[in-house]
């Protein structure tokens, strides 16, 4: 049996292939929708992808299981379980529905569906045995269930699919899918997730990439209230200090659920003169996107862009500052070369950034304006002013600025309502990255914003400074 993990650090993400090298068969679990490194692994050990899964309908980006499915011509399985209200849609029609207990055979490799409601209702993990090594499974895929150290949490429903107070039942569902489903099985079965540390759909995730039912049995901060048989101590410490849910999820559920749209084979991204850019800008016919970091954008960048600081983050990132159901204008990348370019696009097309036009080298020869910047110093005498950390959640009880409201950055563009509109907002984060990021998008909405120069971590090395905290 071959088995590898394909990690996307943008998103903390992580999918699967499973395959049988005796009859060249192979499944993947959870793809992102950017699919060439799964064909290229499938051709480099000389499978055939037959047949494309996933755990659950996902949250935090857009799913490559139709995509990878149209591509390869594989079988696509999902989730049957979770109610009529956790169908699968229209884009799905030729899905096998799976439901607990059916399995998925791939050669000599068997995958039985185990349903591990609590994240999501329609949740299944998926037990994995390689016959021909045991006739016992010896892996858990277990999606959002299980991951290092913590579980899903259980309130996403709530926070980015128009829930109301689904989290209790999901935490109790939580607690029930550990106690009969997960603390049954063995210590020896490997249990290997969908996320790692830095991924919003947890608050405990650790670093490593897989990890065993012994030791979560023994170590997760979980174990002592199954072990106790403590429901309720477990509902409302996994409750409790669950970082911000982006806003841009809402639509990942919504498109997830009825299928997200197959790309294709996609084409070069065209490099555009300078010209051809400014005329763009001009006709308001596309947004520019400045990928250099927050000190280059400060020295000036063009008026209404957007700051996207490289690939690395551009799926995290873009998704805060573009909702593609708003906004129609395409966009046109800042990049050094074409490469660059195009995986900044396969990082947007992970949250359903489609619109990419193009990409251009340089600012130079284009109108550029230069950002508002607030001092430190300058705080303590700014009248009709708002100070807005948009940090997370947890970052802000931890200490912030005395008198600053809190908006997170990936909720800002969808929650201006929340900003006041008599005066200057002026916004900070921890050293400035999100700051910028942030306040592009806001400006571009028309918010009257100044950044904050050095932002939280600027504001703590003036003298005399004490960070409140609640």
């Amino acid at each position: 049996m071959l088995l590898e993990r394909i990690y996307d650090e943008d998103l903390a993400q992580a999918s699967y292939v499973i395959g049988c090298q005796a009859t060249g068969e192979a499944i993947v679990i959870d793809p992102r929708r950017d699919i060439d490194v799964y064909l290229r692994l499938a051709e480099k050990h000389g499978l055939r992808i037959a047949h494309v899964t996933e755990t659950h309908i996902h949250a935090d980006y857009l799913s490559g299981t139709r995509e990878l499915a149209a591509r390869t011509g594989g079988r696509t399985h999902v989730s049957d379980e979770g109610g009529p209200d956790w169908t699968y849609g229209s884009g799905f029609d030729d899905a096998d529905r799976i439901r607990d207990g059916d399995e998925i055979v791939v050669g000599n490799v068997t995958l039985r569906a185990v349903h591990t409601p609590g994240h999501t209702p329609e949740h299944l993990s998926f037990l994995v045995t390689d016959g021909a090594q045991a006739e016992e499974p010896g892996f858990m895929m277990t999606g959002d269930f299980v991951f290092v150290g913590d579980v899903g949490r259980p309130d996403l429903l709530d926070e980015s699919a128009g829930g109301v107070d689904t989290r209790f039942e999901g935490a109790r569902q939580l607690f029930a899918s550990l106690r009969d489903r997960f603390l049954t099985l063995p210590d020896y079965v490997q249990v290997l997730p969908a996320h790692g540390a830095g991924s919003a759909c947890g608050k405990a995730l650790g670093s490593i990439a897989a990890t065993t039912v012994g030791y979560e049995r023994a170590f997760a901060w979980w174990a002592p209230y199954l072990a106790a048989d403590d429901e309720q101590g477990f509902v409302d410490e996994l409750l409790s200090g669950q970082p911000d849910a982006h806003a841009y999820f809402a639509r990942m559920k919504s498109q997830n659920r009825t299928g997200p749209a197959v790309l294709g084979p996609g084409s070069p991204l065209p490099e555009l003169s300078t010209a051809e850019v400014q005329h763009l800008l001009d006709q308001d016919l596309a947004i520019l996107v400045d990928t250099r970091g927050h000190r280059q954008v400060h020295e000036g960048t063009v008026a209404g862009s957007l700051n996207i600081p490289g690939a690395s983050k551009a799926a995290t990132y873009g998704a805060w500052v573009y909702d593609p159901e708003a906004e129609h204008r395409p966009l046109v990348l800042l990049a050094s070369e074409l490469q660059e370019a195009e995986e900044m696009r396969n990082h947007l097309v992970r949250v359903g950034i489609d619109a990419v036009d193009g990409f251009i080298t340089s600012l130079d020869g284009l109108a550029l304006v230069q950002p508002a910047l607030l001092q430190p110093e300058e705080l303590d005498g700014l009248v009709d002013a708002h100070l807005v950390d948009v940090r997370g959640r947890t970052e802000h009880a931890q200490g912030h600025i005395p008198g600053s409201a809190h908006l997170s950055g990936g909720r800002a563009l969808w929650h201006l309502d929340e900003l006041p509109t008599d005066g200057t907002v002026v916004t900070y984060c921890q050293s400035g990255v999100r700051n910028s990021i942030v306040a592009s998008a806001l400006r571009r909405a028309g918010v009257d914003v100044v950044e904050l120069d050095g932002s939280y971590l600027g504001w703590l090395r003036t003298a005399d400074r004490e960070p409140a905290s609640r």
